[in-house]
């Protein structure tokens, strides 16, 4: 479970963040955030995976109070998440295949567990055929679910995702939904900020609807704009 506990966030000069944000968000559910840019949907992403540090208030996953981690363990945090940005951060220079098994790499799996994981992931999120391909030969709908699949290899329990659908057609972005709902059905928490309200009213998830940082509209089963 991920609870957040009046937890503010104020950038310079007196740019409010999030303002006061009380959320619980339950293991397995999947959680649209949107809002307006600068609504306070990116800090709240940065606050979760722990790239940035509240103000005041406190952030709990599992139980743990994660503004209090010690730099050691907040590694340790990230390697039960997986996190998809709308800029796909693939190496240029690696296949589809060592794209994926590069995030095994550096918290050291074992190779015989990579040569596993690695096609389970590439499997789930339908680019089994293309692990050998570059990324500057595939298109922008692949090159992201390649970069869905580097974060869910690890098999984490929360995926966070900001705008993954951002640079898609809207094939691509139908096709990158169905991964994260599959993902989600798996039981991995996904929690996604978007614009697209055709994706939100499509999916008919729980909605949070975030202004000036603080939570307007909190609804499961309606729609970008629905009370």
């Amino acid at each position: 479970m991920i609870e957040l506990v009046d937890v503010t966030k104020v950038y310079d000069p007196d740019v409010v963040g999030v303002d006061h944000l009380n959320l619980t968000i339950e293991d397995g559910e999947f959680v649209f955030i949107v809002g307006e840019s600068g609504s306070g949907k990116s800090t709240l992403l940065k606050l979760l995976m722990r790239e940035i540090l509240p103000d005041e208030g406190q952030i709990y996953i599992d139980d743990t109070d994660i503004t209090r981690l010690r730099r050691r363990k907040v590694a340790e945090l990230r390697r039960n998440m997986g996190i998809v940005f709308q800029d796909y951060r693939l190496l240029s220079k690696r296949t589809v295949y060592e794209n994926v098994a590069f995030a095994l790499e550096v918290i050291e799996v074992p190779p015989s567990k990579i040569k596993r994981s690695v096609p389970a992931a590439l499997n789930l999120v339908g680019l089994a055929h293309k692990a050998k391909s570059m990324p500057n030969e595939i298109s922008g709908g692949e090159q992201q679910r390649t970069a869905i699949a580097r974060a869910i290899v690890n098999n984490p329990h929360v995926v966070l995702a900001d705008e993954p659908t951002g640079n898609l057609d809207a094939r691509n972005a139908e096709e990158i939904m169905d991964v994260l709902d599959a993902i989600n059905r798996r039981g991995t928490t996904v929690i996604m900020a978007t614009h697209d309200r055709n994706i939100v009213d499509e999916m008919k998830k729980r909605v949070i609807h975030l202004e000036n940082g603080i939570v307007v509209r909190d609804t499961v089963g309606g729609g970008y704009d629905d009370e």
